[in-house]
């Protein structure tokens, strides 16, 4: 069967369709990728077929230089959605597909598959449908408790998002009649849609008031190239002393904005230092002998090698740890961030979040001096991580593609 994935987003939403169709692959079906051009190559190198779109995630900047604030990010962000639902329609009117899989911030994905009339399943990074056990993650930080997380979830699912534009575009094109996204979920969630969770139930125990079609199915982990081998200077700072803090915060600069913090405390502490990402350049040049710059460097390769990590506790990093047993210090910056931060922290894998005036060079030092001095840490995450090794995470999708296969 011809399977199209929809993978809109980040690297951290790219890997786990990477894992997901190879797979798939695996059992003979042939798989599509919709991601962003920035992702050909890892796409095409596992044998699936690529569909590009260019509109980058971040929005430029402004010509005074000035970040372009909340409205502006939302008004980009809906562009950006738009243009990848009309290469996946584009796609889909070619392509002959038998299935179409969707991920958190596709949910047009669910109209071309109605309008070819084939099944379409969901795979999650996080969990979207409101619960008594969680908040809702738009708004992580706003736990309200079993009794009105609920509730807030309902009620903030009504809200306009940016892909509702791509939804209403993508059902008009199709011929399809219009329908709010809001009540397309209810609709789906009632027919019973497969929505499959890339998440270990070690880390998030299966929500009692969850309907039979949700799953929790492992965590999708990124594809490692066989033939990868660290860049000398990094093996050799890594071996000329003790294990060093590594500071890994996706696309997040750390020498501005509310993350200079970061940068203060790489260019104050004492202790060994990898900065991953642009910002390490920079700060590698002040300290070459305790600061090194590293690249795109598989994490299941680093974070064994590293005594802690300083991360954004997006829900794949946040995983990595746990599977590496590096003890954390999350500094969530936005939407389900401050949720995974929380359930490290509750697991005894992490301390406690770093939110809002906290986030100073004083308080990551001190974060990671605890995290780093209190072997507890370390010892628990080593224990989940034990259990994360658990099977087969995308047998549940390929067991579903197998049902529709023919």
């Amino acid at each position: 069967m011809k399977i199209l994935i929809l993978a809109p987003g980040s690297r951290g939403d790219v890997e786990p369709a990477l894992r997901i169709a190879l797979g798939l692959i695996a059992d003979g079906h042939e798989t599509t990728i919709v991601a962003h051009s920035d992702y050909e190559h890892s796409v095409t190198a596992l044998g699936c077929s690529f569909v590009p779109f260019t509109m980058p995630l971040e929005p430029p900047a402004a010509p005074d230089g000035k970040a372009p604030g909340a409205r502006g990010y939302l008004a980009h962000l809906k562009t950006y959605m738009s243009d990848h639902a009309r290469a996946a329609l584009a796609a889909a009117q070619v392509g002959g597909f038998g299935a179409v899989i969707t991920n958190p911030i596709s949910p047009y994905g669910h109209d071309i598959a109605e309008a070819l009339g084939v099944p379409s399943a969901e795979a999650l990074l996080q969990p979207s449908v409101p619960s008594r056990a969680y908040p809702p993650m738009i708004a992580s930080n706003l736990d309200l408790g079993p009794v009105l997380n609920r509730g807030l979830g309902s009620l903030l699912g009504r809200i306009p998002a940016p892909v509702d534009a791509a939804v209403a575009h993508i059902r008009s094109e199709l011929g399809l009649p219009r329908e709010s996204r809001h009540a397309a979920v209810r609709r789906r969630m009632r027919a019973g849609l497969p929505a499959h969770h890339g998440i270990s139930p070690v880390v998030l125990p299966r929500p009692k008031d969850w309907p039979s079609n949700l799953s929790l199915d492992g965590f999708w982990w990124p594809v490692v190239d066989e033939d990868w081998a660290p860049e000398p200077d990094l093996a050799e700072f890594l071996a000329a002393g003790p294990p060093p803090v590594l500071i890994t915060l996706g696309s997040v600069d750390v020498r501005t904005g509310g993350d200079s913090a970061v940068a203060d405390f790489v260019r104050t502490t004492d202790r060994r230092v990898i900065v991953q990402g642009a910002s390490g350049l920079v700060l590698a040049e002040a300290a070459p002998h305790r600061v090194f710059a590293a690249g795109d460097v598989p994490h299941s390769w680093l974070l064994p090698q590293a005594a802690a990590a300083v991360h954004q506790a997006g829900a794949g990093i946040t995983a990595a740890c746990l599977r590496a047993g590096t003890p954390g210090l999350p500094i969530p910056q936005h939407t389900d961030q401050f949720y995974w931060a929380g359930r490290a922290h509750a697991l005894g894998a992490a301390a406690a979040p770093l939110k809002g005036k906290a986030s100073t060079a004083a308080g990551i030092a001190a974060g990671v001096d605890q995290v780093i001095g209190d072997a507890g840490f370390a010892r628990r995450a080593a224990r989940i991580g034990a259990r994360l090794e658990d099977g087969d995470s995308t047998a549940p999708l390929r067991r579903w593609a197998a049902e529709h296969d023919g």
